[in-house]
């Protein structure tokens, strides 16, 4: 895997462990209902389905993470994919931002993988 690859799923990893923070510690905060659009009513009400949320989102990262550290290519693709598929279903039922903030990124580390 090159390191353009390890860096991009990196980033990745990071961007998951954010969306973990917003989700699970910080939902009903200015910063979370900012980015995720939500009332303080409707934060108040979500909280822990976006902790489920964002325990998931902490898997995704977690995953990239353990295939970055073991130098495991294939574990990286298959987490990868696991977010692009994330992304592609949030754009479609949720908000389609959703498929520019993890479908693009995955797809572009996902083509630094395949074409290294």
């Amino acid at each position: 895997m090159s390191v353009i690859a390890m860096i991009l799923a990196a980033l990745i990893a990071a961007l998951h462990i954010y969306i973990l923070y917003l989700e699970m510690f910080a939902w009903e905060g200015p910063r979370a209902r900012a980015a995720f659009g939500t009332s303080a009513e409707f934060a108040k009400s979500t909280k822990a389905l976006a902790g489920n949320q964002g325990l998931y989102n902490g898997f995704l990262a977690a995953g990239l993470i353990w295939g970055l550290v073991a130098g495991k290519a294939d574990v990286v693709v298959f987490f990868l994919a696991c977010v692009w598929g994330a992304g592609v279903y949030g754009a479609l039922t949720a908000a389609r931002k959703i498929l520019f903030v993890q479908t693009v990124p995955a797809t572009i580390a996902l083509l630094a993988v395949f074409f290294a």
